[in-house]
């Protein structure tokens, strides 16, 4: 595969590697209970911040089982909005997105153009022809923006995952390659 071309710039936003002056906005929302209700383990110490920021701007993206987190920036004002990521799955052309934004950023469209930035870099730049987002039932939010992704609902695993204390019920969304270009 070829290597990612960064930054990924859309109408509004960059999405870019993480860089150290990022480390106190993400802190800023991951150390959030509101922010963390959706993500595995609690929500984050400071320690915790820097260690996931300074993985998050050294990552590689060669083979299966890597994956990208990218920075979303609002172009022409600098700071942290959120992220994306991108998995490489096993098996031919697999792919998995997810985000996470600042309560700030939030209700805006920035997730959904950010998610649109990625899974085009994920089928037209990458050759993937899979995508899926996988979810806790729960994260309503998360479904609308699959659903405006054009991602369709496959699965629903009740009681899947196990945390924070309670039982939660997995969606998985996906769209394929074919889907992208042919959504309307």
């Amino acid at each position: 595969m070829p290597d990612i071309t960064l930054p990924i710039r859309t109408e509004r936003l960059i999405l870019r590697r993480f860089e150290g002056r990022d480390l106190d906005a993400f802190h800023g929302y991951h150390s959030m209970p509101e922010t963390a209700r959706f993500l595995p383990g609690p929500a984050k110490t400071y320690t915790q911040s820097m260690e996931r920021v300074g993985k998050y701007a050294n990552f590689v993206f060669e083979k299966e089982g890597d994956w990208v987190c990218l920075a979303i920036e609002a172009k022409g004002s600098a700071g942290l909005l959120g992220e994306m990521v991108l998995k490489w799955l096993p098996g031919r052309g697999q792919g998995e997105a997810g985000w996470t934004l600042a309560p700030g950023a939030r209700g805006k469209g920035y997730a959904t153009e950010a998610a649109e930035g990625v899974l085009k870099l994920g089928f037209e730049e990458l050759g993937f022809h899979r995508i899926e987002a996988r979810l806790d039932e729960l994260n309503t939010a998360s479904a609308v923006l699959c659903e405006r992704l054009g991602m369709r609902l496959e699965a629903r695993l009740v009681d899947k995952w196990h945390y924070k204390g309670q039982w939660a019920t997995e969606l998985v969304y996906s769209i394929l390659e074919k889907e992208w270009r042919t959504r309307g």
